[in-house]
């Protein structure tokens, strides 16, 4: 006998919040993942505004706005679980996966600030109903903003090793102490 299958159950994506200028009654990061999260629960965006106390127009304006592409995403994802789109349906963004969307794409300092700050969030659906908000740290994020400075340091020692040694070769002495000493205890004689 032939097992029946199931449909895998649509999940909301984890997501980087749209970059925005800080303020208490602003789009927030929890407030962006609670929108998507009360959406895909109505299917409703006017509806899912107001719960987090902001305009529908605004909304729409934050979804348009530079680095809202996952935004957008887990925005038409929330409106396939609610049942008012269809995956494939003209104007539904693909689904990319988190690992894809940034892979050879070079992120400047500040944006990646951000994300280490903001973290990915995800909201959680239980039996249909929006239940909470999960903050997960950016981890990627974390080790390549690490891995930017350390090649920065080396190019910066490097140079540094460079100067020294032209230095020695006209015949200047080099200190390596921080202050400047040549030598002894760096204490006052006397």
């Amino acid at each position: 006998m032939k097992q029946p299958t199931r449909t895998p159950r649509l999940r909301l994506p984890t997501f980087t919040p749209v970059p925005v200028k800080r303020r208490a009654d602003g789009w927030t990061p929890l407030r962006q993942c609670e929108f998507i999260g009360v959406l895909a629960e109505t299917g409703s965006v006017a509806e899912a505004a107001r719960f987090v106390g902001m305009a529908r127009e605004t909304a729409y304006r934050l979804r348009g706005k530079p680095g809202a592409e996952e935004f957008a995403r887990a925005w038409d994802m929330a409106l396939q679980i609610a049942g008012v789109r269809r995956p494939g349906e003209p104007g539904v963004l693909p689904f990319v996966r988190y690992g894809n969307t940034f892979g050879s794409a070079k992120v400047t300092p500040p944006d990646l600030w951000r994300r280490i700050v903001d973290g990915r969030w995800r909201p959680v659906l239980r039996r249909g109903k929006y239940a909470g908000s999960v903050k997960k740290d950016d981890k990627s994020a974390l080790l390549s903003y690490v891995a930017q400075m350390d090649r920065s340091s080396l190019r910066m020692r490097k140079e540094l090793r460079a100067e020294q040694r032209s230095q020695a070769q006209n015949g200047v002495s080099v200190s390596t102490s921080s202050r400047g000493e040549t030598g002894g205890r760096g204490g006052r004689s006397g």
